[in-house]
């Protein structure tokens, strides 16, 4: 079922047209303007909009620039009377899919809808088939040699063939979301949705509208029918990411919802069949949240079907130098950065406490540290050392009962990285482990302080 946003500042125009789709089968909402409509698209995702071009607050024209910059594959398609062809025409230029002239009939309507709808279906194919064939091939994201990470993806090849549930666990960092994406884009579903869900990042008191939705009325702020991720990803896969999060209130709602596939909207009594995969993934050791009863045991067995485990970035040494080869051509457009043997053996003896997300990050701040050299060097990754050993120095540090200035530390830290470089502010930077800019905020704070 395609879900459709009708936008027009007539009323009548409104219903008429609301009504032509939904008898067709098509789920319809309504807008006033192209304002309100804006609204309405950032919230929930719509297969297409039928948009007047003459309204007022926000045009047509408007609308259709700011959906372009939200960067969605939301097509539109822009109704027109005769007078303003030549502003359609003008919008065809400008990436509206399709345009429809009053007075029209329901025919011409329902055709260019449906027309519509099948071209966005095939670029939407497209677009995935692409992504499929570059994780799969591990030419995108997974980037590896090591025996470690090869089981690895050899076993989430196995197990995307089915519909088996499987829990992803690991360290931060260590690429969980990449291999539940590429189990999607390696089974059946992978013209499906892949839908993923950070569930540390919802608030426990919206958790069931978030992975169900709800109906307009069902809370104060709920002025629109809006689907959840559930039903968002009916036909797909739903990524549950840091699944051990989830309050016990909530793990029971979502067992109801895996063991019934089907769900309620928050407010509503229609019960919506489900057809998704479900894969999730946790930093933490779920068994022991279990034992603690922090965890539901039985969500806990329904999940855990096939574990898969992302080793750790140093546990797959093999692994650092393409990686960070990898992250370098990205940054660089695909220009050569060659990596020094003393670069390597720093790469290859930090520990990574972030693991593969701190080496991208590390290899981000390599290029704004490089001075053009094409090459990366020991001393370009001194911050890693400074890094390692301030760990081991942080850890010994305890506050005294009389307290201590932190701005005099902070001081005496900026102080002693410029007199050890030189008054190399780029490389003192490196050395506490901070970028130039903030570096320079500091000097500028401690200046201005009289230290």
């Amino acid at each position: 079922m395609a879900y459709i946003l009708v936008v027009d500042d007539e009323e009548k125009m409104q219903h008429l047209l609301s009504i032509m789709l939904v008898r067709q089968g098509y789920s319809v909402d309504r807008a006033g303007d192209g304002i309100k409509a804006l609204e309405m698209i950032r919230k929930n995702p719509y297969d297409l909009v039928i948009s007047d071009i003459r309204m007022p607050r926000m045009d047509g024209i408007a609308l259709l620039s700011e959906i372009k910059a939200l960067d969605i594959a939301c097509p539109v398609v822009f109704i027109t009377a005769f007078a303003t062809i030549d502003s359609a025409v003008d919008a065809m230029r400008q990436g509206v899919a399709d345009y429809i002239t009053k007075p029209f009939d329901e025919e011409r309507i329902l055709l260019t809808v449906e027309r519509t709808l099948g071209i966005s279906r095939i670029i939407a194919e497209n677009i995935e088939l692409k992504q499929q064939l570059l994780d799969v091939s591990g030419g995108k994201e997974i980037v590896y040699v090591s025996e470690k990470m090869t089981q690895v993806v050899e076993n989430a090849a196995r197990v995307a063939a089915s519909d088996t549930a499987v829990l992803i666990t690991g360290e931060s960092g260590t690429g969980k979301e990449v291999i539940a994406s590429f189990i999607h884009f390696s089974s059946s579903r992978s013209k499906a949705r892949f839908v993923p869900v950070n569930c540390a990042a919802i608030s426990p008191s919206l958790v069931e509208s978030e992975l169900f939705g709800y109906e307009k009325g069902a809370f104060t702020g709920a002025d629109r029918r809006t689907k959840g991720k559930f039903e968002y990803a009916n036909g797909g896969t739903l990524f549950l990411d840091e699944i051990g999060d989830l309050s016990l209130e909530a793990q029971a709602k979502l067992l109801r919802a895996l063991q019934d596939k089907k769900v309620q909207r928050v407010g509503g009594n229609q019960e919506i069949p489900l057809d998704v995969r479900i894969l999730c993934a946790t930093n933490q050791d779920l068994s022991k949240l279990v034992k603690k009863g922090t965890f539901r045991q039985d969500l806990f067995y329904r999940i855990n079907v096939f574990p898969i485990q992302t080793p750790a970035l140093r546990e797959r040494i093999d692994d650092i130098v393409p990686l960070a080869d990898y992250f370098l051509k990205q940054l660089t457009g695909g220009k050569p950065v060659r990596l020094t043997e003393g670069a390597v053996r720093t790469l290859q003896s930090y520990n990574w406490p972030g693991n593969v997300r701190e080496l991208a990050n590390a290899m981000e701040r390599v290029m704004i540290i490089d001075n053009g050299e094409g090459s990366v060097t020991a001393d370009t990754l001194s911050f890693l050392r400074a890094s390692s050993a301030g760990a081991g120095l942080l850890d010994d540090l305890t506050l005294p009962p009389e307290g201590i200035s932190l701005e005099t530390l902070q001081y005496n830290f900026v102080k002693q990285a410029m007199e050890q470089t030189g008054n190399n502010q780029s490389a003192a930077a490196s050395l506490l482990g901070l970028t130039r800019a903030k570096f320079r905020v500091l000097v500028k704070q401690a200046m201005e302080n009289d230290f």
